[in-house]
């Protein structure tokens, strides 16, 4: 797979896996499948995940990808059951809304996201996260996102997230 793979909503790829993502609407028994899994493991061996991934090896992804560009895709699929609503706004900025004076996500869990290394962490934390954002993401960010998970992707997002101001001493 080559390293420029692009989730975006113009891209081939991005086109392919929102068309499969709205298709969950139709396929309740895979989305129910895909949502039951509460690890990556469980994602991957899932029949649901198997016709997602023959699915994508037919729209062009790779059967030679790496164990970790296949982890993130099961990720992803694993994730993208879970969002209900296709929202333009970024994760972060998504995460930090308001619901009455509090954050969708806390500061604390937010912080504890972003020290997240593994997929596998990754995808355990995220599957906690999106309930809590009414099932609410933009399906481009969260798949590039979790696909080009990293320092820089962090960091991106540390910067995004609307932290409360604290009153000075």
């Amino acid at each position: 797979m080559e390293e420029k793979i692009s989730w975006s909503a113009e891209s081939h790829m991005g086109k392919m896996l929102h068309k499969w993502w709205l298709g969950l609407e139709e396929d309740r028994a895979s989305r129910a499948v895909l949502r039951r899994c509460a690890t990556l493991d469980a994602v991957a061996l899932s029949d649901a995940y198997q016709r997602f991934y023959r699915y994508m090896l037919a729209c062009g992804w790779t059967e030679n990808a790496s164990e970790w560009q296949r982890d993130k895709l099961a990720a992803i699929a694993g994730l993208l059951a879970h969002v209900k609503t296709d929202d333009t706004q970024r994760l972060p900025i998504k995460m930090s809304e308001l619901a009455g004076d509090r954050p969708l996500v806390s500061e604390l869990r937010f912080r504890d996201l972003l020290k997240v290394e593994t997929t596998d962490e990754l995808f355990i934390s995220l599957r906690r996260t999106l309930p809590l954002m009414g099932h609410q993401a933009s399906v481009e960010q969260l798949a590039r996102d979790v696909y080009w998970w990293n320092d820089d992707t962090r960091k991106k997002w540390a910067y995004s997230y609307r932290w409360t101001a604290k009153p000075s001493a």
